[in-house]
């Protein structure tokens, strides 16, 4: 492999498919078994979930503080503090997905857009990856919930969701990423690209 093709230099780690097993298959999610050939020329098995991908909106109001949601998460048996996401359609890109999760579930729509980054939450078994979106100038209007969708719209300041993590209330990875990404811009350390939708 050429230095082009392998520019980090990690074909020492890679691993090749053999064959893949579909194990589960429904509406949201897939589950897979792969037979794979190790750096080493051993064989091994790799069991994970296929994802279809999602995003995340910092949404900021006009007096700086968020956008926030409350919302019962079933697998791990409580209520969570998150910024609003929510998984892509099939065909759908991440700035539609980012404008209709935002409108559906808070009820706001944004102005102006600026896609941060892209974050991997589970990398150890599932294909997952969640996009993050800043929205700003933003207007509130009614909010169209998913049937079964329940959950709390609300505000907070940046340094409450730091007392919350630190606290152990906000344990959400991808709102703290989403934390991350706001501190560093704030700081001038990690410009956003805007544009008006």
């Amino acid at each position: 492999m050429s230095e082009q093709q392998d520019p980090v230099g990690d074909s020492h780690l890679r691993e090749t498919t053999l064959d893949s097993t579909v194990v589960y298959n429904g509406g949201f999610l897939e589950m897979r078994k792969d037979r794979i050939r190790l750096p080493d020329g051993r064989e091994a098995t790799r069991e994970y979930v296929v994802h279809p991908g999602a995003v995340m909106i910092v949404a900021i109001l006009p007096d700086g503080r968020l956008v926030m949601e409350r919302q019962y998460r079933y697998p791990v048996s409580r209520t969570m503090i998150e910024f609003p996401a929510g998984k892509l359609d099939p065909g759908e890109g991440g700035l539609a997905c980012a404008q209709r999760e935002l409108w559906e579930e808070t009820g706001y729509r944004a102005r102006r857009w600026a896609k941060a980054g892209v974050m991997h939450p589970v990398i150890g078994y599932a294909t997952e990856f969640i996009e993050i979106w800043f929205a700003d100038d933003l207007t509130l209007g009614e909010r169209n919930l998913d049937d079964g969708e329940f959950l709390d719209v609300f505000p907070a300041a940046l340094a409450e969701l730091e007392a919350w993590v630190r606290d152990g209330l906000l344990t959400d990875a991808k709102t703290v990423v989403g934390m991350m990404w706001l501190q560093q811009w704030r700081a001038g350390h990690w410009p956003l690209d805007w544009q008006n939708v």
